[in-house]
């Protein structure tokens, strides 16, 4: 499935692929600089390859070559894992370097006109919580319509990443802290924040007073209004355990960091 590429692009195997449901990579070599190749097999990977190509480098990972669903990126060094610094007391560290990040993806602001058209509204991105408060109800209801208040009045509006959290913001050694692995959406841009509190597991993103504190930590780190980045939370919560619910997966972490956030909201 790589070889076309491989001779188009002069890369030599550096790696065993990487297959998932959504994406093929293979770690190759260019003129000796590690690199990856990655094919998109999903809507929504290759809408993130076509956002990837956009931000040109600029607080993602560059992409050297791109062709149909292929791009060929730079690849990240075997650093540092912000979920291990998250887990290990260095979680005020962890959420600074990945909001200094996202401020420089969101410098890039709204999306060229062509490339508007490939990118899922977050109103859309939302569907799924609205169904799923209309069928199980409890603290979703209260999460859809924060949902909606949001959506309705939305500020900043730009390209987005869509899943910003401690797995897809890698160590790029001289290059710094990137990003992989965008969905590719477009909304206000305070959504993007609100993963990090669902993340990097559901041990540490429900343990007594975490979400408090990096509410301040990450509204200060990227000049947010701590009260609409906690409502986004409440709202980004009841959609990762909407998600859950759709795939079989338990929603109880998603539906106690709903919790959280709705309680910080109340004080």
């Amino acid at each position: 499935m790589f070889s076309d590429y491989l001779e188009r692009w002069e890369l030599t195997p550096d790696g065993d692929p990487i297959v998932t449901p959504t994406s093929r990579l293979l770690p190759v070599r260019r003129s000796g600089s590690p690199a990856m190749l990655k094919l998109a097999v999903h809507p929504e990977e290759q809408r993130g390859n076509r956002l990837m190509t956009q931000w040109d480098g600029n607080g993602a990972a560059r992409v050297l070559m791109h062709a149909g669903d292929a791009i060929l990126m730079e690849r990240a060094a075997q650093g540092i894992s912000l979920a291990d610094l998250a887990r290990n007391g260095r979680d005020d560290e962890a959420s600074r370097i990945i909001c200094a990040t996202v401020v420089r993806l969101h410098a890039r602001g709204k999306p060229p006109p062509d490339l508007v058209k490939d990118l899922i509204a977050l109103t859309r991105w939302f569907e799924s919580l609205k169904h799923a408060a209309d069928r199980h109800g409890g603290i979703l209801r209260l999460c859809a319509t924060t949902a909606s208040e949001l959506l309705a009045t939305p500020k900043d509006v730009m390209m987005l990443h869509g899943d910003i959290h401690h797995g897809n913001v890698l160590d790029f050694g001289p290059r710094g802290w990137l990003v992989i692995d965008p969905k590719g959406l477009i909304g206000e841009h305070v959504f993007d924040y609100a993963n990090l509190f669902c993340n990097p597991d559901a041990q540490t993103a429900t343990s007594p007073g975490r979400l408090a504190r990096q509410a301040d930590v990450v509204a200060t780190a990227a000049a947010l209004d701590r009260s609409r980045l906690l409502r986004w939370i409440l709202a980004y919560a009841g959609l990762s355990a909407a998600f859950s619910i759709e795939d079989g997966a338990s929603p109880t972490a998603a539906l106690t960091v709903a919790e959280l956030a709705a309680a910080e909201l109340s004080r």
